[in-house]
């Protein structure tokens, strides 16, 4: 009796283990608004090069000197990879000027839909999951 209870302890701890990511991702839609556009330049503060996205960070100062903080949230690494990107395309200190779609609740947060490195004038797709509607 003892075995087959922990037998069936092991089958469902694992059935929950396997549904965890199922339930971590998100869709575009639930986050981040597509009737609001961004685009913003900034310095690059931090990158995050990991499944199932990468995000990033950027100093953006406005027009009084005032410096907030955005997140961008891109695609995952594969996706990128075979756009063009390499976990050294950015780095901490460039800047970049980034296309996307805010988020719904208004923070400072978005979507990227593309990245322009500054120093080139290199545009990267940030391979998003965003679908736009006719």
């Amino acid at each position: 009796m003892k075995r087959s209870a922990f037998g069936l302890l092991a089958i469902a701890f694992g059935a929950c283990l396997a549904v965890t990511p199922a339930l971590a991702h998100h869709s575009f839609a639930a986050e981040y608004d597509n009737k609001k556009p961004v685009t913003l330049k900034g310095i690059i503060t931090k990158v995050d090069w990991t499944n199932p996205h990468v995000y990033f960070f950027i100093d953006v100062k406005d027009d009084k000197g005032d410096i907030s903080n955005w997140g961008f949230e891109m695609g995952p690494p594969g996706l990128l990879q075979r756009a063009g990107w390499t976990r050294n395309t950015m780095k901490v200190g460039d800047e970049v000027i980034v296309e996307g779609t805010m988020a719904k609740d208004g923070s400072n947060q978005a979507n990227a839909r593309s990245v322009v490195m500054a120093n080139t004038g290199k545009k990267l797709g940030a391979a998003s999951s965003e679908q736009t509607n006719p």
